[in-house]
């Protein structure tokens, strides 16, 4: 609506549906539309609409505001993709080139590889993805199963991982066809009537700023099928080999060769052994085959911890009910029946329900060809006095809760770490960490598994990096498997039902009563944000923190919008990292003019174009300039004060065989409240360097003069590349 002064004015929550401009839009897209009928400059939340007429917002609902942030969505999630470096080519830009040494057709699997990858799940084919686009890598990726997994398992995919999958160019994909979790219902027994269930409160799902992108659910079968397009859109043409099963693993320790890793397959044929059997030698094994990992047997670990006496239920269903809130995240707990979470799915009308069942032991929970009806049966009985008729099933399983973890993720026994030993099979995802799924963590943290793998993998197998990077790995994630594993045992218990009403505490100090407090406490954790990784070869201390408030060393690099500078775009910042291996330096200027002598960021720009540059020492002969370390710089002052034809040539990098101008290095701050160097609390007198590493976590934050500890932290991660010297 209009005001008295002209404005435009927004009414509306985020599930609520707006008309703006004569379009009906969703809050969340209020935005966008508000650019497109003409003379609309501003768009304000004063209220939202209900029974009792206008009600004013508060700050938790407040989502759009005035200024700058006009239009944010629309344009800053528009795909940051350059190509024609090496000529205009007819056809989509976004399949490229099939490499020289990729042949048409995979055929059988190859007897040597770089790298074997065991398992199509979601840890699996993130690292697939992201070693497809590097075909000097030979990459193969076998299952056991006929084909691809069509229906059922995981379908949470957290902020985090939406952000990831931003680095492959498949945010927006997912997204579209996603369901978009904004707030989560709660349910408990009427006081006046604990046979009932009643709504007792709501919250946000995620926090404010946690990320420009959001908690969304989808298909697992489907972001996997989007992850395998990518491998068969990249130079290698990837594709996983089906009907593959290990049945051992041998590693020659030494290694007497380069190809010291022997994989034998056996060949199948839905799921039974055919008597065909290959042999594999690699340079490294990743076991991404699941709780059941022949490769994690084979290297000797076990996953060691607690399983419980509770099964839950879960199901994929089309259903009719009147329960009002099915298109809503809900936690419903019932008096003496169990409790259902309910989590909508992606299209509009699926849902799908974890519904808690009695103890392993009791009948109810023994399978049968009646088990949907028996799970739809307690859910009924939950969700008094609502009912629920299912229409078709689409996928169903009863699982146990437990928490399991191995003690370290490689080949590498504890005591042979410090002599030297290096790892050559690693495990990934459920091969090493599983736990309940329904804090929505599992297929998330495994495909941030293989995300901190991969490009480690990449960089010691094309001599880029230290050997000793490796490590690194399992040293990470398995701090990161335990903490999963501490909050998921506190988050299963909070939400599984006292055994009668009357008992209405548990252990780990969790009120049931209090689960929808304790759930909000959590949000940051259940987006993916709360990782933290320690001080190592990759990530440096937090000497300098103060320069860079909001990028904690050893945490995500957390975007915030910029405008390209040459072409006054509004962009993410986070967004222009590519899943290809390389580190991003990005330097927040300081306050002087970049045309001045005095300058800081100019300073360092010229000592990065010189002899003694980390860029001339660490990269590669015939490599372009960005391959290995991405360097970027954001000014603050506005696009319109600063000239192209000033920036210093590591700014203006040359690429490609035509040596054409990379125009995408440089961004200012944008203005008014989004300003990058307020809302990350950068320093504006001093300026400071950023590193990320190639997964998007903070490695070092450093002053802008500090030139020798930006060298040193490469120098020791980076290997230093022999340059001929020219005769004469």
């Amino acid at each position: 609506m209009r005001d008295e002064k002209g404005s435009y004015r927004c009414l509306g929550r985020t599930n609520d549906v707006l008309k703006v401009g004569g379009i009906w839009v969703a809050p969340a897209e209020v935005e966008e539309a508000l650019l497109q009928p003409e003379g609309i400059a501003q768009a304000v939340v004063v209220g939202a609409m209900d029974g009792d007429g206008l009600r004013p917002l508060d700050g938790a609902h407040a989502a759009w505001t005035t200024g700058p942030r006009l239009g944010q969505p629309a344009l800053e999630r528009s795909r940051n993709v350059q190509f024609y470096l090496d000529g205009y080519k007819p056809g989509d830009p976004f399949v490229a080139e099939r490499h020289p040494s990729v042949s048409e057709s995979p055929g059988e699997v190859p007897s040597e590889v770089d790298v074997l990858i065991v398992g199509c799940g979601p840890a699996g084919l993130v690292l697939a993805a992201q070693l497809s686009d590097m075909p000097d890598i030979k990459t193969a990726v076998v299952e056991r199963a006929d084909g691809p997994l069509l229906t059922g398992q995981a379908d949470g995919v957290a902020c985090r991982t939406v952000e990831m999958l931003e680095a492959f160019g498949l945010s927006e994909r997912v997204m579209a066809e996603a369901y978009w979790v904004n707030e989560v219902c709660f349910w408990a027994p009427d006081p006046d009537d604990p046979s009932r269930i009643v709504r007792t409160g709501r919250v946000r799902d995620t926090d404010e700023d946690v990320s420009e992108f959001p908690h969304v659910t989808v298909n697992q079968a489907r972001l996997l099928a989007h992850l395998r397009d990518y491998m068969e859109r990249s130079p290698s043409r990837l594709r996983p080999f089906y009907g593959l099963h290990v049945s051992e693993v041998m590693n020659e320790s030494p290694p007497s060769s380069s190809h010291p890793v022997s994989v034998t397959l056996q060949h199948m044929r839905e799921l039974k052994e055919t008597g065909q059997r290959s042999v594999v030698r690699a340079k490294y094994v990743v076991g991404c085959d699941g709780a059941r990992s022949i490769v994690r047997r084979a290297i000797g670990r076990q996953l060691v911890g607690d399983m419980t006496d509770t099964a839950w239920g879960v199901m994929d269903l089309l259903a009719v009910t009147d329960f009002p809130d099915v298109r809503l995240k809900s936690v419903i707990r019932s008096a003496n029946e169990g409790n259902i979470l309910l989590i909508p799915r992606e299209g509009g009308y699926l849902i799908r329900l974890y519904i808690e069942l009695d103890t392993l032991d009791d009948g109810e929970v023994a399978l049968g060809t009646d088990m949907p009806g028996r799970l739809v049966a307690r859910a009924n009985r939950i969700l008094r006095p609502y009912t629920l008729e299912a229409k078709q099933v689409g996928w169903w399983s009863v699982y146990e809760i437990g928490q399991r973890l191995c003690d370290r993720f490689d080949d590498v026994p504890e005591t042979q770490v410090a002599a030297g030993r290096l790892p050559r099979v690693f495990i990934a995802g459920d091969a090493c960490h599983t736990h309940s799924a329904k804090a929505g963590q599992g297929m998330n943290v495994s495909m941030a598994d293989a995300w901190n793998l991969g490009w480690k993998l990449a960089a010691v197998l094309r001599g880029q990096a230290r050997p000793e990077l490796l490590h690194t790995y399992s040293d990470e994630r398995h701090a990161v498997a335990q903490e999963l594993i501490d909050f998921d045992r506190v988050f299963a218990r909070a939400i599984s039902s006292p055994r009668n009403a009357s008992d209405t505490t548990q252990e780990d100090g969790v009120d049931p009563r209090g689960f929808q407090q304790y759930f909000a406490e959590q949000l940051r954790y259940t987006a993916g944000m709360a990782t933290c990784y320690a001080p190592s070869m990759i990530t440096a201390c937090t000497a300098h923190q103060r320069l860079a408030k909001g990028f904690p060393v050893g945490m995500r690099f957390h975007s915030a919008p910029v405008v390209r500078l040459a072409d006054a775009k509004r962009v993410q910042l986070g967004h222009v990292a590519r899943a290809d291996g390389a580190w991003r330096l990005y330097l927040f200027a300081d306050s002087a003019a970049p045309t001045t002598t005095h300058s800081r960021c100019r300073d360092l720009c010229e000592h990065l174009d010189s002899e003694i540059s980390p860029l001339r020492r660490f990269t590669p002969p015939g490599a372009e300039v960005d391959a290995v370390i991405d360097v970027r710089a954001i000014f603050q002052q506005s696009h319109h004060e600063v000239a192209v034809e000033s920036l210093p040539p590591v700014l203006l990098p040359r690429k490609g065989r035509f040596g054409l101008v990379d125009y995408e290095k440089v961004f200012c701050a944008a203005p008014g409240e989004q300003d990058i160097f307020d809302v990350r609390g950068i320093s504006r007198e001093e300026g400071c360097a950023v590193i990320v590493r190639p997964d998007q976590y903070v490695a070092h934050v450093l002053p802008l003069d500090a030139h020798g500890e930006l060298t040193g932290f490469f120098a020791g991660i980076l290997l230093e590349v022999k340059r001929e010297v020219p005769a004469g």
